[in-house]
């Protein structure tokens, strides 16, 4: 299998990808979806090993500029477990699979019994509890930060950085001072990972895997896209109903019933949720609202600052450039998604994070740079967190 990226000149080449996408199993590592392409795009996609000379060719013929970003996509996927932290139990430097997420939730909660507590929020399609780790120092009337990881199954660096989040928070607090203040005055709510089944999915059958594990009446095709399936323009601008495709939105909003559980926990928190926090890879990108219309949220000034210096605080790390802006026209327009909800909440700090890298392993990030990504992410959520206790609402 190879991995393809094209830069479509004009609409006759966006078309030939779409009648490619057409005719064969095509899958969009970026943008989502064959709807969302547009000329001067720069498009990533997957074909099958036995399709990869017919592409080639027919990108040739068609006079299109592109590059294969991955050659061979099996031996990519063997390259990323490059850990040298090569241990069965848990750690922070490489990718867990969920039994042993599921398990490290309940041992820093037990470890940490001041800082972190853990709690079920509800359960997958396929019954796994729903893990949410809340972290803080106890206070009364304390304000909170939500965040998430792990809302397409395939992106395995989400899951990670919640992972080394929580690791951080327990290890610098009291040492730390901007940690120790944000745990003394803020709330913190894990959830490591939204779309468990799809994520034990990618590792026991098919790595490529985006979507939930539901099944869909009259369709042979499995799970919806969880990232479209909120209640906010929902089924409109980028998502799908069909549900074979990967932007799939699902039978109603909230249809999932892994969506469903966090939308019902934060509005049974509204009063207290001050900030949503949404990790996804890849394309190193800071977003805000909105991505369901081209309309800028009421406070877009205030929200493209704090993007604008929280993105140069995780630039200052290693020099990982990062692009921020409103989602619909920062990458494309996408309907259902979960910031946009949050917002439209009344949740005004609503941030969604794309993480390393740009393509050049996509999907596949090899875990020697958990690191390093999660080094520079952690100080600008730091930079966010911080803003948000100034400016409490």
């Amino acid at each position: 299998q190879k991995v393809f990226r094209v830069i479509p000149q004009n609409y006759e080449q966006v078309e030939v990808i779409s009648s490619l996408a057409s005719n064969m199993q095509v899958d969009f590592w970026q943008p989502d979806s064959v709807k969302q392409l547009r000329p001067k795009m720069q498009v990533d996609f997957r074909v099958e090993a036995d399709k990869s000379f017919e592409v080639e060719d027919l990108l040739k013929e068609s006079g299109m500029e592109y590059r294969v970003l991955i050659d061979n996509l099996q031996a990519a996927l063997d390259a990323q477990f490059d850990s040298k932290a090569r241990t069965a139990r848990h750690s922070y430097e490489k990718y867990n699979d969920w039994e042993t997420i599921a398990t490290w939730t309940a041992d820093i909660a037990a470890q940490n019994p001041d800082l972190v507590s853990r709690s079920v929020i509800g359960e997958t399609y396929e019954g796994r509890p729903m893990y949410l780790l809340k972290m803080g120092k106890s206070g009364s009337n304390k304000k909170a930060i939500f965040m998430d990881c792990g809302f397409h199954a395939r992106e395995w660096i989400s899951p990670a950085f919640c992972q080394w989040f929580v690791k951080n928070a327990v290890e610098t607090y009291g040492k730390d001072t901007v940690m120790t203040t944000l745990l003394n005055s803020l709330d913190f709510y894990v959830l490591p990972v939204v779309n468990i089944d799809g994520y034990v999915y990618t590792w026991t059958n098919n790595r490529m895997l985006r979507k939930t594990r539901s099944k869909n009446t009259g369709s042979t095709c499995i799970g919806t896209d969880p990232n479209r399936n909120f209640n906010a323009g929902w089924c409109s601008l980028g998502a799908s109903k069909n549900p074979c495709d990967s932007t799939y939105c699902g039978s109603a909003p909230e249809s999932e019933k892994e969506t469903k559980a966090l939308a019902d926990f934060i509005r049974e928190h509204l009063s207290t949720i001050k900030a949503y926090l949404t990790i996804h890879s890849y394309s190193q990108l800071l977003l805000f609202p909105y991505s369901y219309t081209y309309k800028l949220p009421s406070n877009y000034e205030e929200l493209n600052s704090i993007a604008h210096a929280a993105s140069q605080q995780l630039t200052n790390l290693y020099n990982t450039k990062y692009t921020y802006g409103p989602g619909a026209t920062a990458i494309y327009p996408a309907a259902g998604g979960s910031d946009d909800w949050a917002y439209d909440q009344g949740i005004k700090y609503s941030f969604t994070f794309e993480l390393r890298d740009t393509g050049r392993y996509g999907f596949i990030l090899p875990e020697s740079q958990i690191k390093p990504t999660c080094e520079e992410t952690l100080l600008a959520v730091k930079y966010i967190a911080n803003y948000v206790l100034e400016h409490l609402y």
